[in-house]
This record gives C-alpha cells, sequence and structure tokens, in this order.
C-alpha cells in the first residue's frame, strides 16, 4: 500500500506528513531540484531570499501548533502584526493584521522540515495520472495531485471526468517578484500594500522578516503586468526598479533577481479543502479554501487524513 503524491510544495509535503503519522507509506515526485514549491527560497548574494510566498498567518489550531512548533525549534518566528499601506509616492499609513511569521531559513526549510525522512524524487517529471491510481503507468492505491489547477489538468487522464471538472475554469493570477540587495538600509518598513500602482503591489523586507537585518527588498508586481511579461520576466525588472524606488525611496540597488510565478495565486476561494473521488485521486493544495499559505497545509493535512482512514 503507497500512496505518490506529485508535487512537493507545502501541500503535498502536508499530506504526506500526515499519511506517514498513520503509517502509510508515500512516494513524493516533484519536478523541481529542491523541494518548496511556491514556498521558494533562492540564495543571493550569500544569503536565502523568499522569492515566493511571503509569510505565514495561523487560524487554523492545527498548523498554529504547527508554527507554534517550528518557533520552538528555531525553524519560524514572530515577525511583524502591522503593515503599511503606500501610493506610488510612499508609504501612508501603518495597518494593524494578524501576526506574521517568517523564516531564518528561509520559508523553503519550513516544507523540508515537514518531508525530513520521507521519500522525495526530485527532478521527477510526470506526465500523466490515470485512473486505478496510476502515475505513468506505474500502479499506486492513490495518487494525490498537490498542484495548482492549471498544472494538474493537464496530468489527468480524459476518463477522469470529475477530477478535470475539479480543477477546469478557474482563473489563477501571476505574479513576478524581484529580489533587490542595497548597500545600505534607507526605509523603515515591515511590509507594504502598494495602492494605485499598475506596476506593484506588494512588498517586503527580506531582512526584517528572515532575522537577520541585510538590506534586502523583495516586490511582487501585479498580476496584469506580470501577465504581459510572462515571456520574458527579465524584461520586467527595470520597471519594476523603478516603481520601488519610487515607492520608499532607496537609491540605486546593487543587485536584483527576477523570479516568475505563472500560477501564483488563485482567484477567490473553494468551500471544500480538498477533492476525493471514488477513482484514487485526490487533489489539494492553496487553490482549496481561501488563498493564504495555511490554506495549502490545512487542505494537505485533511486529504492525507482521510485518505489515512480510507485506507
Amino acid at each position: 500500500m503507497v500512496v505518490a503524491i506529485v508535487g512537493a510544495g507545502l501541500a503535498g509535503a502536508a499530506c504526506a506528513r500526515a499519511l506517514t503519522a498513520a503509517g502509510v507509506p508515500v512516494e513524493v515526485h516533484d519536478r523541481g531540484r529542491v523541494p518548496g514549491g511556491r514556498m521558494a527560497s533562492r540564495r543571493l548574494d550569500g544569503r536565502y531570499v523568499d522569492l515566493g510566498a511571503s509569510y505565514l498567518t495561523t487560524r487554523d489550531d492545527g498548523f498554529r501548533a504547527t508554527v507554534e512548533d517550528w518557533v520552538a525549534r528555531g525553524l519560524a518566528h514572530p515577525w511583524t502584526d502591522a503593515f503599511h499601506v503606500a501610493g506610488t509616492d510612499g508609504p501612508r499609513e501603518l495597518k494593524q493584521g494578524p501576526l506574521r511569521y517568517g523564516s531564518p531559513g528561509g520559508l523553503r526549510s519550513l516544507v523540508a522540515d515537514l518531508l525530513d525522512g520521507i521519500p522525495v524524487q526530485q527532478e521527477s517529471v510526470v506526465t500523466h495520472v490515470g485512473p486505478g491510481a496510476t502515475v505513468d503507468g506505474r500502479a499506486y492505491d492513490t495518487v494525490v495531485l498537490a498542484l495548482p489547477d492549471p498544472q494538474a489538468a493537464p496530468l489527468l487522464d480524459p476518463s477522469l471526468e470529475a477530477e478535470r471538472a475539479a480543477v477546469q475554469d478557474r482563473v489563477w493570477e501571476p505574479v513576478i517578484a524581484l529580489a533587490a540587495g542595497f548597500s545600505t538600509r534607507s526605509w523603515d518598513v515591515d511590509g507594504c500594500f502598494v495602492e494605485g500602482s499598475d506596476v506593484l503591489g506588494w512588498i517586503a523586507d527580506d531582512g526584517r522578516r528572515r532575522g537577520d537585518g541585510a538590506p534586502v527588498l523583495v516586490a511582487h508586481s501585479t498580476s496584469p503586468f506580470a501577465a504581459q511579461h510572462l515571456a520574458e520576466p527579465d524584461g520586467a525588472a527595470p520597471a519594476m526598479v523603478a516603481a520601488l524606488r519610487g515607492v520608499l525611496q532607496t537609491e540605486e540597488p546593487a543587485w536584483t533577481r527576477v523570479q516568475r510565478w505563472t500560477f501564483a495565486r488563485p482567484a477567490g476561494a473553494r468551500d471544500a479543502p480538498f477533492f476525493l473521488g471514488d477513482s484514487g485521486i485526490g487533489l489539494c493544495g492553496d487553490g482549496w479554501g481561501s488563498p493564504r499559505v495555511e490554506t495549502a497545509w490545512v487542505s494537505g493535512t485533511r486529504l492525507g487524513q482521510a485518505l489515512a482512514e480510507r485506507l
């Protein structure tokens, strides 16, 4: 009895952890060189920078307990409960919100922690998931697709009508992330939502988020701007740098790095936390619920628990 999980982002890792805790063997397949998915941390200028998800919040009791365990072990830490709202010409006001958590080792390290001791096949490109359930012709007891809908849909065999219907026709928004390193810190914000800009939607202070104080900012584009630059994301850098400097009045960055996210986040929310039909195929991820990091963990964990009970 083995469950195959396609995708080693947070949802896939949480599903694998829940199944393993219940004594169900799993095999995780991931096309990337390292696990993490959109919880991506890249090593730039001698340190890891979070280029995907920006932070964690906790509403679900189970996820809160997981985050508290990460904090106790030094893998995560409280970051801030207040972000600025900014216009194109600078920060306007500070708004309180839920406590956000960052990770000293980068958010990808949290996914890696969930996968500790679990077999993961990196650079494993899956092309077909069929009834039965099969992955590229190999039979498993169950197959879980822990992927954004537009990546899951092409893998599903045409005979899997219910599964295909569950991941069709939902809009996913693109984002381009820009990391920018500076010679010195000249701003005093943890993060800010940008209003009135055609280019930027969000800026995070990666040094404060990570806790090392490095003068590094990460800016996320608006979705319409990203859509214009998906074919050549590096071409988005000049406009993003100019917009970033305009909002925070910074000097020219010493270095930049661009990361394209074609399917960064789902538009809107779903009521169901996961999909599990009679075919032996399960679907989970941050597209199942309201779009936030916590949703991915909740979706994967609950699907894993449901599969453990079924198996």
